[in-house]
């Protein structure tokens, strides 16, 4: 295919982007198709072991382990993925699994267990996704609850929702008043309830959260801290760490994903453009750091001999590239440029990355965790669910959940 003109190359080069993602990628609509299919047959063999119950977060050895709904952040991830293939193949088994999984995100609701930032992840891809599909109002009713939960997280002072632990804990706690770059993945929820309660609250919320995130935890340059702590009574920022990257200044490639496709998201909700202006950003400087293939390093700026990969971050990326692309004008020149991004990163993944002729139970290798802790070179519930949307993405007209 012929390289675009020097004029538009210009452009994109003035925006900072590497030339790489200029042209169309070679991966064809009938190998993601494909790919797509073969996902789904994944899904398929693992609903009987999996039908109320929930891979763990990481496989051990490439097979996933099964758990219960009472605690962590990752179980919505297997729920999304049922939806998913309901919408793809119209097949009501997926949904009956879907539905049976909900039962557990309505308890865990009851029970408490939801003392968490990650309220978003839990309900969207539950509650919400299930009420965008059946229009059940039990399925609404439990996401309204989850988005009162997580309101209540939220401090003032600083304008952030905390990510951990109890927000009444004492002062001296290290989880007070600290925000992590994953939260921004969390706001489609609360931007939801604005929408269906017309209560603007939640919305409200949403958006000073987005602000003080691009505030404080995105740096100069376009990278991001994981996490970064603010004064609840003051408001005045303490200072950003790490508890899944590298070190305090280096950059987390999952976590730079997550803000790419949270601003990308935040851009459609609130209509304002500086939204998906910083998601770009984020997007130049991930772009700018990546692998041959198109697969991160768990963290752009770990040391050589930690060269591991994270598939997972991989697969947020494309769904994020694809929602940027959603959210630009159609005639910006960076359009087609993360597209193509999103593509490639696609094609890798499908063709190098894929457990298909495995025994594994997942969907993609290389996932990671925490390295920190030993947890790589897995599959990652996560992934194998961004995975399957940036499959349908590419594939099908679909209606986001987020």
């Amino acid at each position: 295919m012929p390289r675009r003109p020097a004029a538009l190359r210009a452009s994109i080069s003035d925006h900072g982007l590497p030339d790489e993602y200029t042209q169309s990628p070679d991966i064809e609509r009938a190998e993601l198709a494909r790919a797509l299919s073969v996902a789904i047959d994944q899904i398929d063999r693992n609903l009987d072991d999996y039908y109320d119950r929930f891979p763990e977060p990481s496989s051990d050895n490439l097979t996933y382990s099964p758990t219960g709904n009472t605690d962590g952040w990752t179980t919505s991830f297997w729920t999304g993925l049922c939806w998913l293939a309901y919408e793809v193949t119209g097949d009501s088994r997926y949904r009956k699994a879907a539905e049976a999984q909900f039962e557990t995100f309505e308890r865990r609701l009851k029970s408490g267990e939801v003392k968490t930032h990650d309220l978003g992840f839990l309900y969207t891809l539950s509650a919400i996704a299930g009420h965008r599909l059946t229009g059940n109002d039990r399925y609404q009713s439990a996401a309204v609850t989850a988005a009162d939960y997580l309101v209540d997280r939220f401090w003032e002072a600083p304008g952030l929702i905390q990510a951990w632990g109890d927000h009444e804990a004492s002062e001296d706690s290290w989880e007070r008043g600290r925000m992590i770059v994953d939260s921004m993945m969390n706001l489609p929820l609360l931007f939801w309830a604005s929408e269906t309660t017309g209560d603007p609250t939640y919305a409200s919320i949403a958006e000073t959260h987005a602000r003080t995130n691009g505030q404080h935890i995105i740096r100069q340059d376009g990278s991001t801290f994981h996490t970064f702590k603010c004064d609840v009574d003051t408001g005045k920022p303490v200072g950003g760490e790490t508890a899944q990257g590298y070190n305090a200044s280096s950059c987390w490639s999952r976590g730079q994903t997550w803000a790419i496709y949270g601003y990308a998201l935040a851009g459609d909700y609130t209509g304002e453009g500086e939204y998906v202006e910083i998601a770009a950003k984020l997007a130049n400087y991930y772009l700018s750091k990546l692998e041959d293939d198109h697969v991160p390093r768990w963290d752009f700026d770990a040391p050589p001999d930690q060269d591991i990969r994270d598939s997972s971050a991989a697969a947020i990326a494309v769904c994020g590239l694809h929602e940027l692309t959603c959210q630009l004008p159609f005639a910006d020149d960076r359009t087609r440029f993360y597209r193509n991004a999103a593509l490639s990163t696609l094609g890798s993944l499908a063709t190098d990355y894929s457990t298909e002729d495995t025994e594994s139970n997942g969907l993609l290798t290389d996932g990671a965790y925490d390295p920190s802790d030993g947890d790589y070179d897995e599959c990652c519930i996560w992934g194998d669910y961004f995975y399957v949307e940036g499959l349908v993405r590419a594939t099908q007209h679909w209606t986001r959940y987020w």
